[in-house]
């Protein structure tokens, strides 16, 4: 494993941590493969029951590192690198059947803000800021852009933010629904990111998934992909074992406990 991505346990929560804060966390390949087999052993990893995904240093993340960019150029202008890389890694946040949470500290940027944004739940300070920035490097949108930033900020915002490729800060970044969380102060946009991951590591982890995949068939599909595909999701979760716990809790006005089985 490489010493650029960081992954720290505690308990059912597992935190990647983008490590090269001299360069903003940009990515390199090495960085990129990190991440994405990473995210493809925890995605069938029964003790890990909830992700947390930061930067270290000042920055979340820049997006692609361009100086390694701009070597590889010189060998070839065909960008493989968005098929190996960047559409798993995107896949698999994504559709990860448990959820993610992006400690989004500082700046996050192209590939960045990208990935950020598939996350579940987006926590912030006040120096946290989006930048859409691949028209100012002359390229199209990659990383799910064109399918998370039109969800969350609807169609127009989507295009201005691509186009203008200009900053969005955090308070504006809260209010249209970039973040989901903004804390007063830098230093606690991991640890608050950490305590709600914590928070959903204790919870119904089947259901969490199911409750995901609903949602992207739902938002995307018509009303009878979006019945089958619940009553798909209901058959699974009335099966398991934290489904029968919590009703028994119920019934005998106790507190459920959840195992995520």
């Amino acid at each position: 494993m490489t010493d650029a991505l960081l992954v720290d346990r505690t308990d059912a929560v597992v935190t990647l941590t983008l490590n090269r804060p001299e360069a903003m966390n940009s990515f390199t390949v090495d960085l990129k493969e990190a991440l994405r087999d990473t995210l493809a052993q925890l995605e069938t990893d029964r003790s890990c029951r909830a992700i947390v995904l930061a930067g270290a240093g000042q920055a979340f993340c820049g997006g692609q590192d361009l100086r390694e960019h701009a070597a590889m150029l010189e060998k070839s202008t065909d960008l493989d690198t968005v098929r190996v890389h960047y559409n798993p890694i995107a896949q698999r946040l994504a559709s990860m059947p448990k959820p993610v949470v992006a400690a989004v500290r500082g700046m996050a940027a192209g590939a960045g803000a990208s990935l950020a944004l598939l996350a579940d739940f987006r926590i912030g300070g006040p120096r946290t800021s989006f930048l859409m920035a691949f028209a100012n490097v002359g390229l199209a949108g990659d990383s799910g852009i064109s399918w998370s930033l039109p969800r969350i900020v609807g169609h127009a915002r989507a295009v201005e933010l691509l186009l203008l490729a200009e900053p969005v800060r955090a308070q504006r970044a809260y209010e249209i629904g970039m973040l989901s969380r903004l804390v007063e102060d830098d230093e606690q946009v991991l640890p608050a990111a950490q305590e709600l991951a914590a928070r959903l590591a204790a919870g119904p982890t089947v259901a969490y998934g199911a409750i995901k995949r609903e949602l992207s068939i739902g938002d995307a599909g018509t009303l009878s992909d979006a019945l089958a595909a619940e009553a798909q999701a209901q058959s699974i979760c009335g099966a398991t074992a934290d489904h029968r716990n919590a009703v028994a809790a119920f019934v005998a006005k106790q507190k459920p406990v959840y195992e995520g089985r």
